[in-house]
C-alpha cells in the first residue's frame, strides 16, 4: 500500500482530465510544498459531506492520483497549479489530518482497451460533443464541443467522461467503472439523460 497526501474536493477528478486549483489554506500550502519536493503526486477524492475549507469533511473512498504539471505562486501567497488525473485508487484508511490529509491507498486496476470497442467510443464521442453544443446555449461553464482529446482510446474514454455535462454524483459513478465498455455506456446514457432534462430545467417562457 502507498501513502498519499490527499486533497478532498467538491468535484471529481477523472483520469486524463486537467485539474486547475487555487490553493490558499495553510495546510494545503504545506502539502503542496511537500508534494513539490517529492514526486509531484497527490490524491483527489470527492467530499461526501462538508466543505473543502476548514476540515471536518467526510470523503468518498475512491479517488484519482493527480500529477502536478504547472505551479504559479501569486503575490498574495496563494498558489495556482495545474495537475492532471492519472491512475485510480481506493482509500484503505485515513491517517491523521495533521498537518494535512493523508491516506493509505491501493491502486484500482486500470481499464484495458479492445479494438472492438472503437465504434462504441465513436458513438459516445458524438453524444458528448452534441450535448456540449446543445447545452452551451444554456450554460457557460462547459467545455467547447470541439475540444481536442487524446489519441489513446482509454485516455480518450476517460476524457469524454470528464468533459460530459454531468454533476459530481454522476462522475463519481463513472469513476467506479470496471471496464471501458461500462464507462462508455454509462457516459453516453447519463449524457443523453442530461440533455433530455433540459426542457424541465429551462422551460419555455409562457409569455
Amino acid at each position: 500500500m502507498d501513502v498519499l497526501p490527499m486533497f478532498p474536493l467538491g468535484a471529481v477528478l477523472l483520469p486524463g482530465s486537467p485539474l486547475p486549483l487555487q490553493v490558499f489554506e495553510p495546510r494545503y500550502l504545506a502539502m503542496l510544498r511537500d508534494v513539490a519536493a517529492g514526486d509531484g503526486r497527490f490524491g483527489v477524492v470527492l467530499i461526501e459531506r462538508g466543505f473543502e475549507v476548514g476540515g471536518g469533511d467526510q470523503r468518498f473512498s475512491i479517488g484519482t492520483v493527480a500529477a502536478i504539471e504547472q505551479v504559479s505562486p501569486t503575490p498574495d501567497g496563494r498558489i495556482r497549479l495545474l495537475a492532471r488525473g492519472g491512475e485510480r485508487f481506493e482509500v484503505v484508511g485515513w491517517l491523521d489530518d495533521d498537518p494535512y490529509p493523508r491516506a493509505e491507498v491501493r491502486p484500482v486496476p486500470q481499464l484495458t482497451w479492445d479494438v472492438g470497442q472503437s465504434s462504441q467510443l465513436d458513438a459516445t464521442e458524438r453524444v458528448v460533443r452534441r450535448a456540449l453544443a446543445v447545452m452551451s446555449e444554456y450554460r457557460a461553464d462547459l467545455w467547447p464541443a470541439d475540444v481536442p482529446l487524446s489519441e489513446d482510446p482509454v485516455t480518450k474514454s476517460w476524457q469524454l467522461a470528464g468533459i460530459a455535462p454531468l454533476g459530481a454524483p454522476d462522475q463519481l459513478a463513472l469513476l467506479r467503472s470496471s471496464s471501458v465498455g461500462e464507462l462508455l455506456n454509462r457516459t453516453g446514457q447519463l449524457t443523453t439523460e442530461a440533455v433530455d432534462l433540459l426542457p424541465l430545467q429551462f422551460p419555455d417562457d409562457p409569455a
